[in-house]
C-alpha cells in the first residue's frame, strides 16, 4: 500500500464525517427555530404561518387528530401534506419529503424513457454522495438503490423510500404534532 492511497482514504473520510457534521448542524438549528413551549423564552422567531393549499379544505378536527399516529394518513390529505411541508421547511429538513413525493410521482410514469431520465434525476438530487437535497439512507440502502437503477423500475427506490418514511414517522411526525403548524389546526 502506497502513502498516497491512505492520503486519500484519509480524505474521504473526512469528507463523509463533514458532510454528517453539516447535516447535524442543520437539524440543531432546525430545532432552534422552532417555537418552544413556552413563548416567553423565545429567542430566535420564527414568524412563517403555514402553507395553506389555496383550493384545500381545512381538515376536521377528527381528521388532524387522526394524524398523530398516521405519517400515511397525513399524507393523504393535501391540506396536512401543505402544512407538514411548511413545518420542515421551517427546520430545513423538507428534503425527506421531497424525495417520498419525487418517489409518489416516479411511480406514476409509464414510458422507460421518462422513468430513467426521472430516476437519475432523483439520484443526483436526493441519492447520489453531496446530493444538492441528499437524504440520509444507509449505505446498504443505497447500494441497493443504486443496483436497481441500472435497469430502471417502478420499485427501484422502494426500499429508500420506505426507508425515508420510517424516518419521517420516527422522527419528524412527532415533532411535527408538537409544533404550531400542527396545534393551529386542532384548536
Amino acid at each position: 500500500v502506497c502513502p498516497g492511497n491512505i492520503s486519500q482514504a484519509s480524505l474521504i473520510v473526512q469528507m463523509h464525517s463533514a458532510h454528517w457534521h453539516i447535516h447535524e448542524i442543520k437539524i440543531k438549528l432546525g430545532i432552534l427555530l422552532q417555537k418552544p413551549d413556552s413563548a416567553g423564552d423565545l429567542v430566535i422567531p420564527y414568524n412563517e404561518k403555514p402553507e395553506k393549499p389555496a383550493k384545500t379544505q381545512k381538515p376536521s378536527l377528527d381528521e388532524a387528530l387522526q394524524w398523530r399516529d398516521s405519517l400515511d394518513k397525513l399524507l393523504q390529505n393535501n391540506y396536512g401534506l401543505a402544512s407538514f411541508k411548511s413545518f420542515l421547511k421551517s427546520e430545513f429538513s423538507e428534503e425527506n419529503l421531497e424525495f417520498w413525493i419525487a418517489c409518489e410521482d416516479y411511480k406514476k410514469i409509464k414510458s422507460p424513457a421518462k422513468m430513467a431520465e426521472k430516476a437519475k434525476q432523483i439520484f443526483e438530487e436526493f441519492i447520489q454522495t453531496e446530493a444538492p437535497k441528499e437524504v440520509n439512507i444507509d449505505h446498504f440502502t443505497k447500494d441497493i438503490t443504486m443496483k436497481n437503477l441500472v435497469e430502471p423500475s417502478l420499485s427501484s427506490f422502494d426500499m429508500a423510500q420506505k426507508r425515508i418514511h420510517s424516518l419521517m414517522e420516527k422522527d419528524s411526525l412527532p415533532r411535527f404534532v408538537r409544533s404550531e403548524f400542527y396545534q393551529e389546526l386542532i384548536k
